[in-house]
Order: C-alpha cells, then structure tokens, then sequence
C-alpha cells in the first residue's frame, strides 16, 4: 500500500496535470453554452437548456453532474432535460473544468470554492443571476441538485445562498462543511461523523447572514453505495433538520418495494424528507421506461424503477404526483430516527473486501482511490 505522502502527492498530480476522460457525452445540442453570465472566480461553464416556448416566470433548475461525467450527459442520463420539456422549466448546468480538477469533480471540499461570493459557489450564483435575467424566470422556484461531488456541491449552495434557492436535491452527496480540503473529504465520504446535528446546522448558519425560510431539502442515496457511505444521507437531514428546528425523528416513513421513505414535516407541509433504496449502488436513480419514464441508465445512472428526477419536481411542486406515486404513500411504516439508522452494522458486499479493515488517513485516500479506478 501506498504511503500518505505518496498518495496524497498522487492526488495533487491528477488534480492539476493529467485531464480525465469523461463519461460519455448525452445526446449533443440540448444545453447551450452562455459565454457571459457575469463574475466567474470558479472558472466554470455555464450550459442552458431552455424548451421551446418556455414562457415567463417559469420555474429554473440548477443540475450539478458528478465526477468524470460531463454536465450534458448528467442532464440528459438523468432525466432533466426530458423532464423539463415534459412540464416546462429551464435547466442550468454549471460544468466543471479540468483545469480546476483533473477528474472533472466540483471541488466541494475546498473553502475557496464553496463560500459565500468565492470560487466555484460564486460562478453557479452568477450564472443562477444570468439565466434568471435571460428567461425572466421566477425568483420564488428556483432549486438546486446534484449527483455524488455534484450533491456536495448542491450542499453548499443551498448553505451559502439559501435565500436563492427553494428547494435542493442531494443525491449520493455529504452536508456542508464536512471537509476543508482532500484528506478529509475522503474521511467523510468513507467513515461515519462524530459530527452533532447541532454542529452540523452550525455550518449552514455560519454560511450566511440569512435567518429564514429556509430551503426544502431532499435527499436520495443508494444503501449499497460503497463511494460516499450512505450514513451521509442522514447527516444531511441531522444537519438540515437543525437548521429547520425539526426533531431528527420523521414524521411518518413509507416502505414501497426496496425503498424506505421518511418525511419531516411542518404545519403539515413536507420541508425534509430521505429516500433510502436497498441494494442500489454510487449513483442516481432513473425510470427509464414507462409512461412517465425520462432518463438513460450509464455510468453512476443507474436504473432502479425509480425516478430521483421526476420525484423532486413532485417535491419541489413542479410536477404533480403520479397514480403510483400515491398508491406508494398508502404503504406505511414506524418511523426510524437517524440515530437508529446510524447503529445499523454494515451489510457485506464490496465493503467487506480485505481492505475494509484499514485505518487512517492513508488507508481512506487509498480506498477513495481505488473506488475511482486509479489503483
């Protein structure tokens, strides 16, 4: 095995040298680029889809795509581009550079690009001002989402400019403020937080001045996701269900096949709620057949009978609740505190490999490693 200062020095190199292959691109035209959108300390791209005849005040969703994938094969994969010509908002697709990370990667876990007016937060606010401007779009719906770094991401914008979005969507993602810099990242994507829900709001209120509302969040994450450990996704309520004042107990949970649905409430409104699918892996869930089907399985695209995308629009209140969806909501069962998810031993599967025992700094970096594909 690698040493710390090998590996970490190996990281550096990917990050600032060799460019990463992307996944392969979604189908070419859809998003267009918008070369001048205002401030970009981030140095990002700024992509636009916009459906013909989309009319004024119309909803804007911010889309977030996840390492090595380009930000045209995210909204494409993952149904935002079908959805949005379907029920008629605009898609905004920020798109990383490898210049700023070699492995096309939001850099979530850098201060510099996740606070308040810097880096990369700083040019998706910009680009979020520009296609407002350009669309003359409804300041009131405008929502955030992202797939794995692309979630992260989605995490601090929704903590650095709360009073800009409505609604986001973390998908496979980690809260905000978990890590300030690499080696800590990888401890919060691969280890369980010690992090209280209190600390954990303290980071989003740290963010901003801003008191309130506060943004509805939803959070999806595979149980079999050995890439970001899906004990992230209750980290994300603990810390979004601080930040609402709501008990980290959901109000009532659903099961519907491999899926267990928890949902917090407020003055009977659903302001948090966490979707949990057994057996699926690092990636977003998509339904791609059927008459509300949208999306292309791929690459961390995975089929699941399940549309994460067509899901929080329901959430968010752009598109209503299909026959099924209802049908599912009838299926209930007890409520399941975080705390209680947290005890959960790990299920066998690829964490049960040989490495699964190491410890330390190094050994987490050369796990994130290998799970990447570079060892």
């Amino acid at each position: 095995m690698a040493g710390l200062g090998e590996t970490t020095a190996a990281l550096a190199r990917l990050r600032r040298g060799r460019n990463a292959r992307p996944l392969a691109s979604g189908r070419p035209g859809r998003l267009k680029p918008v070369e001048a959108f205002g401030a970009n300390p981030g140095q990002l791209q700024m992509l636009l889809h916009a459906p013909t005849g989309l009319g004024r005040q119309r909803p804007l969703v911010v889309v977030l795509h996840g390492c090595t994938q380009t930000a045209e094969a995210y909204a494409d994969g993952a149904g935002w581009l079908t959805l949005a010509d379907r029920h008629g908002f605009a898609v905004l697709c920020p798109q990383q550079q490898s210049a700023n990370n070699a492995n096309l990667c939001f850099n979530w876990f850098e201060p510099g690009d996740t606070h308040r007016g810097q880096g990369e937060a700083a040019s998706i606010r910009s680009m979020v001002e520009a296609a407002l401007r350009q669309l003359d779009g409804d300041r009131a719906r405008v929502f955030v989402t992202g797939l794995s770094a692309g979630g992260a991401m989605a995490s601090a914008m929704l903590a650095a400019y709360p009073e800009v979005f409505a609604g986001g969507g973390i998908v496979a993602g980690l809260p905000y403020g978990v890590a300030q810099g690499m080696p800590q990242a990888f401890a919060a994507m691969f280890q369980d937080s010690l992090v209280s829900s209190a600390d954990l709001g303290g980071h989003v209120r740290a963010a901003s001045a801003h008191q309130g509302p506060w943004p509805r969040v939803s959070v999806w994450h595979g149980e079999a996701d050995t890439t970001v450990k899906p004990s992230n996704a209750n980290d994300v309520i603990a810390q979004w269900a601080d930040v609402h004042g709501l008990s980290t107990a959901p109000s009532h949970s659903r099961r519907a096949g491999a899926r267990v649905s928890d949902a917090w409430t407020r003055d009977g409104a659903v302001v948090l709620e966490r979707h949990m699918i057994s057996g699926l892996g690092h990636g977003v869930p998509v339904a791609a057949d059927g008459a509300d089907g949208a999306g292309r399985p791929g690459p961390f695209i995975l089929e699941a009978g399940v549309s994460s995308s067509g899901e929080l629009l329901t959430f968010w209140g752009i598109a209503e609740a299909s026959a099924t969806k209802a049908e599912d909501a009838a299926e209930t069962a007890p409520a399941i505190p975080i705390t209680r998810l947290r005890e959960q031993p790990e299920r066998a599967g690829a964490d049960a490999r040989p490495d699964a025992h190491e410890t330390g700094v190094g050994a987490i970096i050369n796990k994130a490693l290998r799970a990447a594909g570079l060892l």
